[in-house]
């Protein structure tokens, strides 16, 4: 590992690195004239849009959001409006609103006016059906249907009603329903071509339920509609893009990354997220795939997109983010991922070779004083591989060091290399950062996934264990000074590795976690069941069976209220549709009754996971009090 034994930087504020960036999540418009990106205005983040060769100076408003930043936003298809997502306080029943940008000062309006509990689960062109976005949406609270609306006039037309709840039907270029994807009772899931004239459906394939927790992902339709993309298995442990033809259900590879698998966090989290797969503008054809190592790796697939890729590589020494091109793809605005130096954003024209910084999104943030983040690697007890990223603080000796285990949520999700800003202040306070890819993280094989079957708190956590010994093996760190964080499952972690090695952990952070899986798991929204048979259902177990829900409660951190000694920071947002409000509430009151000594943040303007800037510096700011006051820091 390298290491750095000069002077420590500068103590660099917590709002330095939660404030909202200074710019991010650009794009370029379809015709090449404009770029959007979000920079802060109102207190919040907003999309403003400049000319294509003018600066920041020059750039307008075109969102007036005051209440929550805006993350998720879509050029129309003639480049004149501009589509973004927004919910109320972290609810996530999210709405898609229109901003036209001819009149930038004008109100957005509201093209999807759902009632509560019913919200918009994506939008993107129709090719075949110009000045419309494809809608899909919950107007029925049970079943999402697919809805066109007229862009200009914000018409809403019924495109495809969801009749059965366990199918999703996907569409070709023409609007066409083209395949189904179907999961039976068993969690098999079952991909078939609907014929175009009778709506028959032929079944293609079928594939195995508990390696895909978070379904078969990604499903796209080749422009052409003769082919159905997936990242599937097949006979290899990792996943493999591949496509299915409709007509003979021969199965071909698409791409694959020996000893790696396709990373599909960017699927599960769209325009959040670097994507899974690159795809062109102009022809809508897969150009290139995002694959998990040590650092991510893309594979390129398509020849044309082979010179583009090449001259960006040249930009920096970070790994392509994300990428957007105008219809000609002569201009693309491309982000690149790095430890040190997020996200940095270049304009890059193929026609002349020329290429400049955009910007970048923490200008304020100097490369040098960030910690590095390494892979690491080590076996669990059993002898499972596992693989994680440690983070050393710049300029101390990597010895004898306070130890924060950072805990990724999911439980199916993977932690990767990049610029986290969890980490970076951690570090810079003086802690050795250890994020793990414990079992049932995705990304690191089938084996690896599904190892985690019945594990939740068991094997699942003892991972966690394994990994801080090696921690301490290798010498880094002070086994007296370690502590555990996380949000969602990591949250979950955390209460657990409190409830269940108290003498490992002196201090313990839950952010939106989980103390009842139980209670968890029937709090959750309607339209989810049909989606839980490869994940919670297999993993965890059904909560309406007594037998499986005494067991489910017997591994929740409610159970182990008696055994919980650590110090512990819990945050909550009140509107999480998630992990609901109950499950921090919960296990705060025992704990106190008992003198635990517990800090609790609830923020009434939240839901899974603070967005809004002040609360993210209030509850950053609580965490490094509460890791200083027990772990220690540099001082």
């Amino acid at each position: 590992m390298q290491l750095n034994h000069d002077s420590p930087p500068r103590l660099i504020a917590v709002e330095e690195f939660f404030a909202d960036p200074s710019f991010s999540n650009p794009s370029i418009s379809p015709d090449g004239s404009k770029i959007a990106y979000l920079a802060p205005a109102h207190a919040r983040r907003n999309v403003w849009v400049r000319g294509v060769n003018a600066d920041h100076a020059d750039a307008v408003c075109v969102t007036h959001d005051d209440r929550r930043g805006i993350t998720t936003y879509y050029w129309s298809d003639d480049s004149r409006w501009l589509l973004y997502l927004q919910d109320t306080d972290g609810n996530e029943d999210w709405h898609l609103y229109r901003v036209d940008l001819s009149r930038p000062d004008e109100p957005a309006v509201d093209l999807t006016p759902l009632a509560p509990g019913s919200r918009v689960f994506g939008a993107e062109p129709m090719p075949s059906h110009p000045g419309t976005v494809l809608v899909a949406m919950n107007k029925r609270p049970v079943a999402i249907d697919l809805f066109l609306i007229e862009v200009a006039t914000g018409e809403i037309t019924l495109h495809h009603e969801q009749t059965d709840p366990t199918e999703n039907v996907l569409l070709d270029q023409h609007g066409s329903p083209a395949f189904s994807t179907r999961m039976t009772d068993d969690g098999t899931m079952e991909f078939s071509a609907i014929d175009r004239g009778t709506g028959a459906r032929k079944l293609l394939r079928r594939m195995g339920g508990a390696e895909y927790p978070v379904g078969v992902q990604p499903q796209l339709v080749t422009p052409d509609g003769t082919g159905l993309l997936l990242g599937a298995y097949g006979d290899s442990d990792h996943l493999r893009l591949i496509r299915i033809d409709r007509d003979t259900g021969d199965e071909t590879v698409v791409a694959a990354a020996e000893g790696s698998s396709l990373d599909i966090l960017g699927t599960m989290a769209p325009g959040v997220l670097p994507p899974t797969v690159f795809t062109s503008r102009r022809t809508g054809e897969v150009i290139a795939a995002r694959f998990i190592g040590d650092r991510p790796r893309i594979e390129v697939l398509d020849d044309s997109f082979a010179e583009v890729f090449a001259a960006l590589a040249k930009l920096s020494d970070g790994v392509l983010g994300t990428l957007s091109s105008d219809q000609s793809e002569r201009r693309w605005v491309a982000t690149f991922i790095h430890d040190r130096d997020p996200a940095t954003t270049w304009l890059y024209d193929h026609t002349t070779g020329e290429a400049h910084i955009l910007f970048r999104p923490y200008p304020h943030l100097e490369p040098s004083h960030l910690a590095p983040m390494e892979a690491v690697g080590f076996s669990a007890r059993d002898g499972l591989p596992l693989r994680g990223f440690l983070s050393l603080p710049v300029g101390v000796a990597p010895t004898n060091l306070p130890l924060v285990l950072l805990v990724h949520g999911g439980p199916w999700q993977h932690d990767t290399w990049g610029y986290n800003p969890q980490v970076q202040l951690l570090a810079n306070r003086g802690y050795a950062v250890l994020q793990v890819n414990f079992r049932g993280s995705t990304g690191y094989g089938r084996r690896h996934t599904t190892a985690a079957i019945g594990e939740f708190a068991r094997a699942m956590h003892t991972d966690l264990i394994d990994a801080v010994d090696w921690a301490v093996a290798q010498g880094y760190v002070d086994p007296q000074r370690v502590g555990i964080m996380g949000g969602s499952y990591g949250g979950y972690a955390a209460l657990i590795g409190a409830g269940l090695s108290p003498d490992r952990f002196s201090a313990a952070v839950d952010y939106v976690g989980v103390s009842d899986l139980v209670n968890f798991m029937r709090s959750l929204p309607p339209f989810t069941r049909p989606y839980m048979a490869n994940s919670w259902f297999r993993y965890v177990g059904d909560p309406d069976d007594p037998a499986a829900a005494e067991d489910m409660r017997s591994r929740s951190p409610i159970a182990m209220i008696d055994q919980i000694a650590t110090p512990l920071l819990v945050a909550q947002g009140a509107n999480d549709a998630r992990v609901v409000q109950a499950e921090s509430d919960n296990i705060i009151t025992p704990l106190r009754e008992r003198g635990i000594p517990v800090e609790y943040i609830l923020a009434t303007d939240e839901g899974h996971g603070f967005d809004n800037p002040e609360n993210q510096i209030l509850l950053h700011r609580a965490i490094e009090r509460h890791f200083e006051a027990h772990l220690g820091s540099r001082g």
